[in-house]
């Protein structure tokens, strides 16, 4: 029988990404599209591609409860609600927003408000406490055996991927990200930097130096990559759909050449099915990806400042969010973790 799924928050861009994911999942079945703020209205009036959905659901707590598995694609607060009261129902779930990657101390840091469930949040001496921090790459085993998964953030996975396998190899607080990711990473929300005539032909940094991700990007950094430093992380709008590119540069140790580098990306990556590592010098490019949930990663040193360049790129709503949410939930089920994916993209 197939596992009965709800998609709740499916009238934002990261939902309606799962309802098109999973609506050619061999074993799951699309059995709830809720999205509050739109109960009722006609599924494919806010997107043409999803014609045979019907209408947007209520959120009903009870019905979710009756699933095999819930995903959330609401913004923090209400994912915090749904996936407590989720989780005591023993509900599988797996989250989208940002509600349980960050331990109590640094949810309240980085968003100013204390979480009403600190007791299923990350703990300080574990990589995850009652909710499994989720990059497939970093913990199949415990995200398979998980009631709660937190999906990372799309900044943040594109830039671990690309830095875990090589993080121990760099000099102390040299570290530097920037991210440059396409206008859906903003959500659908109409917002005066988003209208057309201001991003078009536009480019430009925002957050800095203290988005959110930062928070994020340094904990699982430390925790998955030995690197216990604080990261400047600069994330810039670029006028595209989709697409999402990090470049990291980082002072490298001295007994550290090119070639430790690029071996230490291959042996991360040698059996991961959606993470591709390029040769030196080749950078990835968003368009690889597009509408997938691969990853292109790449690294090359300059021997004249003894510096790294980490390239890797991914589609914020592929493995940035929704595409890296199925990887999950297949790996919650005991299925292939490429069951209804695929690491190729749209190309051109």
């Amino acid at each position: 029988m197939a596992v009965q799924v709800g998609i709740v928050g499916a009238s934002g861009y990261g939902g309606a990404e799962l309802v098109r994911l999973l609506s050619a999942h061999p074993e799951f079945d699309v059995a709830v599209v809720a999205a509050h703020g739109q109960a009722g209205t006609p599924v494919a009036d806010l997107y043409p591609n999803l014609v045979d959905f019907g209408s947007f659901d209520g959120v009903n707590v009870d019905a979710l409860a009756d699933l095999d598995l819930v995903f959330l694609a609401t913004p923090h607060g209400p994912a915090a609600e749904l996936g407590s009261a989720l989780f005591d129902a023993n509900v599988r779930t797996i989250d989208l927003s940002a509600a349980f990657r960050l331990d109590a101390d640094r949810f309240s840091q980085w968003y100013g408000e204390e979480h009403s469930r600190p007791d299923l949040l990350a703990t300080d001496d574990s990589v995850h406490g009652a909710a499994v921090y989720g990059i497939t790459e970093f913990a199949r085993s415990a995200v398979a055996s998980a009631t709660l998964v937190a999906n990372p953030g799309c900044y943040v996975i594109t830039a671990l991927l690309g830095l875990v396998p090589v993080a121990s190899l760099f000099e102390p607080a040299s570290l530097v990200v920037d991210g440059k990711s396409g206008t859906s990473g903003a959500g659908r929300a109409a917002k005066d930097a988003l209208h057309f005539s201001h991003v078009d032909s536009n480019l430009t940094a925002y957050g800095a130096p203290g988005h959110r991700h930062t928070g994020e990007l340094e904990r699982y950094l430390g925790h998955l990559g030995d690197y216990h430093q604080p990261v400047t992380f600069i994330p810039h709008l670029v006028p595209m759909a989709r697409g999402l590119l990090i470049t990291a540069t980082a002072t490298l140790r001295d007994d550290i050449d090119g070639d430790a580098v690029q071996q230490a990306l291959v042996d991360a990556y040698r059996d991961a099915p959606f993470v591709h590592v390029l040769e030196p010098g080749r950078f990835p490019s968003t368009k690889a990806v597009a509408g997938s949930n691969g990853c292109q990663v790449s690294a090359v040193v300059d021997p004249r400042t003894q510096r790294v360049i980490v390239t890797s790129v991914t589609d914020n709503l592929g493995k940035g969010a929704a595409g890296g949410a199925v990887q999950n939930a297949n790996v919650l089920f005991g299925l292939p973790e490429t069951t209804g994916l695929t690491a190729i993209g749209i190309y051109p």
